[in-house]
């Protein structure tokens, strides 16, 4: 193939080397988290919605098939609809807590453990210093990172300092800067939950498969559509005192 230099090719190559001389590779989880955080916050999308097509396995045998409605409003609030929506089933994170509701009803309050929301955008619209604080309070011991391949991607991985340590770990794929795997130990479990099939939504992405593993064994598969970003959201929606009421999907 005959490369032919003329100005449009100058400019490339002129900008290749600059990005070649000036870029540094993370070589630690700080550094890793900093770049994520440059590359999004400020640009990541406010708002999430889909519904999900949610696979239930046990003994690695399909249980039951159900649809999810999903509603995200970052950094701190995220709906879950289990079926229905008019069946009043759901739960609601909702800054430092969590609702859960059946028929319509209040079942239970507890504090929001959610550190998902928070992997996957939340983060973006907190400063480093507290991204920092609220990964080690989730129990990823920052000062440990190593770098591998992940289905024939390039990887840094968080919180670990090599594959096999049974210690809570990020993985995020080094050209989008997403996770795409996390592990986690607590209480003599390991769970596990691999994100793929991602997709550019605004100036974020989005996985739209899941996949998650308890103690090795597949339990569900996720699958996202009919996916939105940056849709206005009522925040009565996030608000369990309107459960039952608002809805962010239209009928």
């Amino acid at each position: 193939m005959t490369f032919i230099l003329n100005n449009y090719n100058m400019k490339m190559l002129f900008q290749i080397i600059i990005y070649s001389c000036f870029f540094v590779a993370p070589r630690n989880s700080a550094e890793v988290l900093k770049t994520m955080h440059d590359r999004y916050a400020g640009k990541w999308y406010r708002t999430f919605t889909f519904n999900q097509t949610t696979e239930r396995y046990r003994n690695d045998s399909l249980v039951n098939t159900t649809t999810w409605y999903e509603a995200l409003s970052l950094p701190d609030n995220f709906r879950i609809d289990f079926g229905d929506p008019k069946e009043g089933n759901g739960i609601i994170f909702h800054k430092d807590s969590m609702y859960s509701f059946r028929k319509g009803q209040l079942l239970r309050t507890a504090v929001n453990d959610d550190d998902l929301t928070f992997l996957l955008g939340g983060m973006y619209f907190y400063p480093m210093d507290e991204v920092m604080k609220t990964l080690t309070k989730f129990g990823y011991d920052l000062n440990k990172f190593h770098e591998d391949t992940w289905q024939k991607e390039k990887v840094y991985i968080i919180g670990a300092d090599s594959t096999g340590e049974k210690k809570n770990q990020i993985w995020i794929d080094k050209d989008k800067l997403v996770m795409v795997r996390f592990i986690k130990y607590e209480n003599g479990h390991k769970e596990e939950g691999i994100f793929s099939d991602h997709k550019k939504f605004g100036g974020g992405w989005s996985e739209t498969k899941c996949v998650f593993y308890f103690d090795d064994k597949l339990g569900q598969v996720e699958y996202y559509h009919d996916c939105k970003a940056n849709d206005p959201l009522d925040p009565k929606v996030f608000d369990p005192a309107f459960f039952g009421k608002v809805h962010w999907l239209k009928n």
